[in-house]
């Protein structure tokens, strides 16, 4: 013990002291008294000093003791708050260095000054102080200084980025974190707040937002800048957790997921919650399309990229700019000498780079929430509230001078769409811009906003010249809601698509959104207006000839070839014209057998149109492209039919069928389908047995397509599954589906269209359950 407290200490070697900061006395009374130690300050001052110099904790559990005393329910705390200033100094040095640099040197320290103010309940003090009138029987709660809060709230944060665990104990606090949200009230103390409720909830990732007091009245009361900032909040509160496990993703895993969570999920109250708030729809509407400042500098994109390197929070962005305004406000009453240093050039572009930045990250914001609500349950109501509020036009009028400005990247990363990383602000805004517009447009009649007046009158006119009615939503579309100028959204969209590099992974979310357009119901008139413009030919040049190597960006351009070309002959034609020698067609059989999980989709479309053109041999038109079309006389071939058929059933199995890979289900189904039509079904299935023969693995092959289809018949004939895509993508009712599927697992052997008949019984493996967990 006298090693432990040093030759100095208390009562020891004769010394007469005060025993009372003797720590065994003090243990001694704890027994007695029941009192025990709460935190490590209650520790002797001198053991705490003597300890400290060995320690190295720089003063923190001394400064923390006055802290304490300071502090107590009857005090001013104005001594608090110039003790918390020391402190908080020492920490946010820390801090900084550990946001800048590498993010490991202060963990990386033995003792950093957030983890030994951690270590002797100085988080929990702050807590407390913070909470404080929170637990006074008076009516009128006694208000605490604005700056003691803001300092507080910010050595919390500082605690929560350096010291691990911190934040997880803040979030495991239900009272805390509901607390915080009331601080939101008082604009002096937001952006600390803000930037708190971010981390935490980093952690907690989910809270109830209906338990957030007068929710509707802090929404309410925040400017535009404080709405943006508390989006990037919402975004945590209203998107399903990722679950992170690629075998969670499974369609299995998802299917017992939701069985056994029938009810809303806690994303989805949250959603609703949301949009019961008077005005909040059209005020994140009116953020996303107001103008920015087109005064950017001569030097702003290099300006952007040494900042965002850095500055990847808003919310540090925020406090920034409001040094920023300081300063300049400060400059203006300096001397002569003073203030051409104030307005010299570094000084005088980065605030208004920052300003754009600032912007675009708020944006990025927005977008987002708008994008995650407009495919959440509420789908049709929040599609309803953003045309009347005029999302689209207003997005339009930002498309040249803020979304996508003309210049070109030297450096230009490559990001694939389910990448995590640090992408810069102008990257972000445009994947999250491209992402709204691909879930506005998909399966929805609003889509034709993205038009301006005279483009959808040139979908008139093409309906008229091909005698065919116009599309009903085309008809119904409030022109007083359409896009502005001479050219519309989804038109300025094409524009740029056509600019990218051929590996830009903007080009796989450009396509994304346009597929988008032309999804459901198969429109000629949709197809024609974006054949006219060189889509096709553009999608075929990115394919064949651009040399891009980018699965995902292959995969989107399939997947838009196929709605584009889709019972469409027009489209067939260029098909062939563009590919007009061996050489090209060989390259574009290689780019889609190289992985049928990225371009059975299209294949699905040849079939599907093969099949339509081929019921319409008295158009001469029809029979001259069927004749001369290279792709549809090798999808006519049986065998080539039959060998998609055999690797699309070969490539999945149940244990593996994700939301990606379920269309080769759907696409071997589609070909069977067909076949079935034309009573050609136990030739395919025949063929398949003697494939499985053939490879040496009787069996293997229909048992597991066997197995597939009780997966299918699981998962599509569930009541929440919406089997309309299935039918508008084939034109096949659902109903045929239902029965050809039924059909292929009947159990009776003698059937010459069921699976179980062309499987010898040794090979026989259809009773096992291979769809439960």
């Amino acid at each position: 013990m006298a090693t432990l407290l040093g030759s100095d200490s208390p009562c020891i070697g004769g010394r007469r002291r005060n025993c009372s900061s003797n720590i065994i006395t003090k243990f001694t009374a704890s027994k007695i008294t029941g009192q025990g130690f709460s935190r490590g300050t209650q520790l002797p001052g001198g053991l705490l000093q003597e300890r400290d110099k060995r320690a190295k904790w720089n003063g923190i559990p001394t400064l923390l003791q006055k802290l304490y005393e300071s502090s107590h329910p009857n005090s001013d705390l104005s001594h608090a708050h110039s003790l918390l200033k020391v402190l908080s100094s020492q920490l946010s040095m820390e801090a900084m260095s550990f946001v800048t640099e590498d993010r490991k040197t202060a963990q990386e320290s033995t003792f950093p000054n957030t983890y030994t103010f951690d270590l002797f309940g100085g988080v929990d003090l702050l807590v407390e102080i913070l909470m404080r009138p929170t637990l006074t029987m008076q009516k009128k709660k006694p208000k605490m200084n604005d700056d003691l809060v803001k300092d507080s709230l910010s050595v919390l944060y500082n605690c929560c980025i350096c010291t691990e665990g911190v934040t997880k104990s803040l979030a495991a606090r239900d009272d805390f974190v509901l607390f915080l949200f009331t601080l939101m009230t008082n604009k002096k103390t937001f952006l600390q707040t803000a930037t708190l409720i971010e981390d935490i909830l980093g952690v907690k990732k989910m809270i109830h937002l209906e338990g957030i007091p007068n929710l509707s009245g802090l929404v309410q009361s925040f400017d535009q800048q404080q709405l943006a900032n508390f989006c990037r909040i919402l975004s945590v509160t209203i998107s399903e957790p990722d679950v992170g496990n690629d075998d969670k993703h499974t369609l299995l895993a998802k299917n017992a997921q939701q069985k056994r969570n029938a009810s809303p999920s806690r994303a989805e109250v949250n959603q609703v919650t949301l949009l019961n708030i008077p005005g909040f729809i059209e005020r994140l509407c009116k953020l996303a399309t107001r103008k920015v400042s087109e005064a950017t500098g001569a030097n702003f994109l290099q300006e952007l990229e040494d900042w965002y390197t850095w500055l990847d929070n808003a919310l540090v962005l925020d406090a920034l700019m409001q040094m920023a305004t300081e300063e300049a406000e400060q400059s203006s009453t300096e001397s002569s000498d003073e203030s051409s240093l104030a307005t010299s050039p570094l000084r005088h572009r980065l605030p208004q780079s920052m300003k754009i930045v600032h912007e675009i990250m708020y944006k990025v914001e927005v977008l987002y929430v708008l994008c995650v609500l407009l495919m959440g349950r509420q789908r049709n109501q929040v599609h309803k509230m953003l045309a009347e509020f005029r999302l689209i036009p207003g997005l339009n009028n930002l498309f040249d001078k803020l979304i996508w400005r003309k210049y070109t990247a030297s450096n230009h990363v490559v990001h694939g769409q389910n990448e995590n990383c640090d992408c810069s602000p102008e990257i972000s805004f445009k994947i999250q811009f491209l992402r709204l517009l691909q879930s506005f447009s998909d399966h929805h009649e609003n889509k034709y906003l993205l038009l301006n007046s005279q483009e959808l009158n040139e979908l008139s006119a093409i309906s008229m010249k091909a005698n065919i009615p116009e599309v009903e939503a085309l008809v119904n579309t409030d022109r007083s809601l359409v896009c502005d100028g001479k050219k519309g959204l989804l038109t300025r969209l094409l524009t740029v698509m056509k600019r990218e590099p051929p590996d830009s992974s903007f080009r796989f979310w450009q396509a994304r959104a346009v597929e988008s357009f032309l999804r459901g119901a198969t429109s000629y008139a949709d197809q024609m207006f974006l054949l006219k413009r060189g889509l096709l030919e553009h999608i075929l040049f990115c394919i064949i000839d651009s040399g891009c190597t980018s699965r995902d960006v292959l995969q989107s351009y399939f997947d838009l070839l196929g709605e584009l070309m889709k019972f469409n002959i027009d489209a067939f034609k260029r098909f062939n014209k563009y590919v007009n020698t061996a050489e090209k067609f060989q390259t574009f059989l290689t780019q889609i057998n190289s992985s049928l999980v990225d371009s059975n989709m299209l294949v699905r479309c040849i079939v599907l149109s093969l099949d339509r053109f081929e019921s319409q041999t008295e158009d001469v038109k029809v029979v001259e492209v069927l004749s001369e079309c290279c792709l549809l006389s090798y999808m006519a071939r049986v065998e080539n039919r039959l060998s998609f058929l055999f690797r699309l059933i070969n490539i999945i199995n149940v244990q593996t069928l994700t939301q990606e890979n379920v269309s080769c289900l759907n696409t071997s189904l589609v070909i069977l389908m067909l076949a079935r039509r034309k009573a050609k079904l136990p030739f395919y299935l025949n063929a398949l047995r003697e494939k499985e023969y053939a490879e040496k693995y009787p069996g293997c092959l229909l048992n597991n397509f066997h197995n597939l289809l009780r997966f299918w018949q699981r998962h599509y004939l569930n009541k929440d599954k919406d089997s309309t895509c299935l039918e508008n993508s084939s034109c096949i009712p659902f109903s045929y589906w239902k029965e050809t599927v039924s059909v292929l697992l009947g159990s009776d052997r003698t059937s010459l269209c069921a699976i179980a008949s062309y499987i010898d019984e040794p090979f026989m493996d259809l009773d096992r359950d291979l769809l439960e967990d």
